[in-house]
């Protein structure tokens, strides 16, 4: 443990002492990183920091800055997911770059409360498969996956973007990048912002 990281007292259901744990600075100002490729050990650590923080307060915001390759689906799924269950509202914020999962990520952020720095990259595509010389069979029952998986993701993106189905479905079929501007045409976010005074609001 670095020196210097502070620690909170939480006392689990059921049980009289409280253990102490590790919460710094940032994360008490309810500020998350996703800085790397979305895997099982990031993305557990953001799921649990969320869940921890929503129930230390449930009236503040949460603030998840974004800059990713993307990475395995159903670790970016897992933080998805978690940020329609907690209560507080979840800002996303792209800096640098948001691809794939990460891109699926950043528009699960609370509508209206997504932003893109104005030299941000956003790039969506199909989610890719695995494949490994193999028996046939398994081959087949990854691509029945990957196929469903596909259909869970257009239709997060549909609903979350307001572009047609046609319109995300096509967009999917190859990697399309975009710049944070067409980022916001699209819908993937809310705000891109060209001064630090337009995020004086988003941030309050």
């Amino acid at each position: 443990m670095p020196v210097g990281v502070p620690k909170v007292p939480f006392r689990n259901p059921g049980e009289e002492d409280a253990i102490w744990v590790e919460l710094n600075r940032l994360y008490r100002e309810r500020l998350l990183f996703l800085g790397q490729e979305v895997k099982e050990e990031i993305s557990n650590t953001i799921v649990g920091l969320m869940v921890y923080l929503s129930i230390e307060d449930q009236t503040r915001d949460l603030y998840l800055f974004i800059n990713s390759p993307g990475g395995w689906v159903i670790s970016g799924i897992a933080i998805f997911d978690t940020m329609q269950f907690v209560t507080p509202d979840v800002h996303t914020i792209c800096m640098g770059i948001a691809a794939s999962m990460a891109s699926f990520i950043l528009v699960g952020g609370e509508i209206t409360k997504r932003l893109a720095f104005p030299h941000a990259r956003i790039m969506i595509h199909q989610p890719a498969s695995s494949f490994y010389d193999g028996r046939s069979g398994d081959f087949f029952r990854e691509t029945r996956q990957i196929v469903k998986l596909r259909e869970t993701l257009t239709k997060v993106y549909v609903q979350r973007t307001g572009m047609p189905l046609w319109v995300v479905a096509q967009d999917m079929e190859r990697d399309i990048f975009m710049s944070a501007t067409e980022a916001q045409a699209h819908g993937i976010v809310d705000l891109v912002g060209a001064d630090p005074e337009d995020f004086e609001d988003f941030l309050l």
